[in-house]
């Protein structure tokens, strides 16, 4: 971690993850300070805004390492650059995942701005990644701790942002740092992780949602054309979904689980199947306009491997031109749950490459 800029702009989430990397930064002799962002204005009340309790817990352990803890609200630019996105996807049947624009938007975009007009040369999060420099040029790395690598959520971040910015906790497991939290007498060293939507909170999601897209109930019906449900708005259900689906048994039908397979906009039907293992849950393929490469596009066609959700198993596949000048990303085996509006993230082995918005997807029915 040294660097002769040693002022440093730690975002303070209020847990342990920050909470540990501002620690360690200050033990390796950096000018830390700390920035908590607010980039949502609705506090409706509910147990799910929880905005105020995490900036006491941020205030409490920027206190404890006699840090100044600055505060920022940028929800106007969170509602422009992120929420306006993830709600036009919805509308279109895709499922965003917004985490990824709010990393490249706000939380190295924004937050860089503002930690320079703060007279800082560097920003920290407390995310598991790492970096390298590597003939010149910034390379994003996976995380040390498998189960808690984030680069799926900063590939879209562009290198000079990425070379801004600083990993303290990119070498440690969650375990090391939970541990690092408790011998350093961090009140939050046990308190969980946030797993809502970025910077909006673990709220009710289908209820969320429902207050900013209009849906219309439809019906949800078999690959085979049976009706057998209702739905309460196709925005709302994604593909491999199998929670909250209301099919109970068929008569005549197997005893097996419900799958979300496809969604038929035109005709707001929801599209299901039976079976954990079924064929319409799987995909060979998937293409995408416009790929965000890291450190530019390497040689077509090349190997390499794949992540098309967060915490998926790596997939070797093969990235080609498609005929319409954007990539076509083909599978080795086929993927499950392959979903429109989330992200394919590139890898050459722990290299992050970069990655694209999954806009089709060959049909598994």
């Amino acid at each position: 971690m040294g660097t002769p800029e040693r002022r440093v702009v730690v975002g303070m989430s209020g847990g342990v993850d920050s909470s540990v990397a501002a620690l360690r930064l200050k033990q390796a002799g950096y000018e830390v300070e700390g920035l908590f962002m607010k980039n949502w204005n609705e506090d409706d009340g509910t147990e799910y805004c929880t905005a105020a309790a995490d900036l006491i817990d941020a205030e409490a352990v920027c206190c404890q390492l006699d840090i100044p803890l600055h505060t920022a609200n940028f929800a106007r630019e969170y509602w422009d650059n992120v929420f306006s996105h993830f709600l036009e996807q919805y509308s279109h049947g895709r499922t965003p995942n917004p985490d990824v624009l709010c990393n490249r938007e706000i939380k190295f975009k924004i937050f860089i701005e503002h930690a320079q007009m703060l007279g800082a040369a560097r920003i920290a999060t407390g995310h598991y990644v790492r970096t390298r420099e590597r003939d010149g040029k910034l390379e994003l790395l996976k995380g040390r701790d498998v189960g808690k690598d984030q680069s799926y959520f900063l590939h879209a971040v562009p290198a000079a942002q990425l070379a801004r910015a600083l990993f303290p906790l990119g070498e440690l497991t969650k375990v090391e740092v939970r541990d690092i939290a408790k011998r350093a007498g961090f009140h939050n060293h046990a308190k969980p992780d946030s797993t809502g939507i970025c910077f909006i909170g673990e709220r009710r999601f289908r209820d969320f949602l429902a207050r900013y897209l209009p849906s219309e109930s439809g019906t949800i019906r078999s690959v085979e054309g049976r009706i057998v449900g209702e739905h309460t708005g196709v925005a709302h259900y994604t593909i491999g979904q199998r929670q909250g689906l209301g099919v109970g048994g068929i008569r005549g039908a197997q005893d097996s689980p419900w799958y979300v397979v496809a969604k038929d906009l035109a005709n707001n039907v929801l599209i299901v199947a039976q079976g954990n293992e079924h064929p319409a849950l799987f995909s060979q393929s998937l293409t995408t306009s416009e790929m965000h490469w890291i450190n530019g596009a390497p040689a077509l066609p090349f190997e390499c491997a794949a992540k098309t959700r967060y915490r998926q198993p790596d997939a070797s596949c093969e990235v080609a031109r498609s005929n319409d000048s954007g990539y076509v990303v083909s599978f080795s085996e086929p993927q499950r749950a392959i979903t429109p509006g989330q992200y394919v993230c590139l890898y050459a082995d722990e290299v992050c490459l970069g990655g694209g918005v999954i806009e089709q997807v060959e049909a598994g029915i």
